[in-house]
């Protein structure tokens, strides 16, 4: 039985690690939507937004 070198799993570790990234990006974006559906949300980040002018 062979075992991989460290050189063949180097790929395929940037590979999940590329994959993870665009996951865990695609979660972040998920929650902000999904902050924008609420009205109190927005209104309380205008009111922020607001406070620095």
């Amino acid at each position: 039985m062979t075992t991989p070198s460290a050189t063949s799993l180097a790929p395929r570790r940037r590979l999940w690690l590329r994959a993870g990234g665009w996951a865990l990006a695609a979660v972040v974006l998920a929650a902000v939507f999904m902050l924008y559906t609420q009205p109190e949300f927005m209104v309380r980040m205008a009111d922020h937004v607001w406070a620095c002018f």
